[in-house]
């Protein structure tokens, strides 16, 4: 479980094919990391497989790769880093499981005041459980839905510290992100239809 505050932005080092999909390495200042943890990269939770100098290394497998974008990643792309959310840590975002659900699409990028809008593209899974200042996972940024703007479009609102501390002020039209629908949302829209399953069975 993560919180989608990112502790770190990290550097991507390497890209290798494995034959279970890709090793990733990624450059980062942790110190104290721990095999088989979980860290959130770019909002996919992964599992560390191997630890250097500076660097970490886990696996993208092949169902992974279908539901992001790793398989377009190269090395010195920045990407945002996030590690498990202990017992007693404050929730600072909202609940983030780091499952990807889709990845969206930059469709324009827009300055008001000194807040960044980010417009995006979203698939029906994310859309679906999206709601007018909810919450939304981008990249594995914890954001709050600005606008919907149609029925497959979504916009956000980036404040100056998220730009300095996260990946998403690098985002340009065409650039593709990971997208993390809200998790409560997901649990209603799945039991509403079971519930109202029930009650028209009792009716």
């Amino acid at each position: 479980m993560f919180t989608g505050i990112v502790e770190q932005v990290g550097t991507i080092a390497a890209v290798r094919p494995s034959s279970a999909g890709l090793e990733v390495t990624v450059q980062a200042t942790w110190t104290d990391l721990a095999l088989g943890e979980s860290i959130a990269v770019d909002g996919a939770c992964l599992t560390v497989q191997a630890i250097g100098a500076g660097t970490f290394a886990v696996q993208v497998i092949l169902t992974s790769l279908e539901r992001t974008n790793f398989g377009a990643f190269a090395a010195g792309r920045r990407v945002n880093l996030e590690r498990a959310l202990r017992v007693g840590d404050r929730l600072g975002g909202h609940l983030v499981q780091g499952h990807v659900d889709a990845v969206g699409e930059v469709i324009a990028v827009s300055q008001r005041g000194d807040a960044w809008l980010i417009d995006l593209h979203v698939p029906s899974e994310v859309m679906r459980v999206s709601i007018p200042l909810g919450s939304i996972t981008v990249d594995g940024v914890s954001l709050t839905v600005n606008a919907l703007e149609d029925p497959a479009q979504i916009q956000i609102s980036l404040i100056p510290f998220t730009l300095g501390h996260t990946t998403l002020g690098d985002r340009q039209p065409g650039d593709r992100v990971h997208l993390e629908g809200d998790t409560i949302g997901k649990y209603v829209e799945r039991l509403l239809p079971a519930r109202r399953s029930i009650s028209e069975a009792g009716a």
